[in-house]
């Protein structure tokens, strides 16, 4: 069994959107009126829907505080590419590159969550 799609509640569908479409190489493959929701696919085939989170029908709008994606890269230098490509395009970034437990990488906060990019510390 694979995971195949993740559903994000969002404030800001468009600049999500533009976020993973940008940087993480997510194409918009469906988008609703007045940009309630958009499907993204990527690279991989893995569906990610963005909502806006006034569709929550019960009304939650929030995280759990460690709660987050995470991309995986091959290399450190491509962390610290992706980091700096990031920072460049305008995104706040407030965590360096460092290590973290068993990896190196960051962490930063966009719309309603949280987003990891790290690699695998080598032996």
């Amino acid at each position: 069994m694979q995971l195949n799609h993740l559903n994000l509640s969002v404030k800001n569908v468009p600049a999500t959107r533009g976020l993973f479409e940008t940087y993480f190489d997510f194409r918009c493959t469906d988008t609703k009126p007045n940009d309630t929701l958009s499907v993204l696919t990527g690279a991989d085939g893995f569906l990610l829907v963005l909502m806006h989170e006034k569709l929550n029908e019960k009304g939650h709008h929030t995280y759990p505080d460690a709660f987050h994606i995470g991309f995986y890269l091959d290399t450190r230098e491509e962390v610290t590419a992706m980091y700096a490509r990031l920072q460049n395009g305008g995104i706040t970034v407030e965590q360096a590159p460092q290590a973290i437990r068993k990896t190196f990488g960051f962490y930063f906060v966009y719309d309603t969550f949280m987003i990891e990019i790290t690699t695998p510390l080598k032996d």
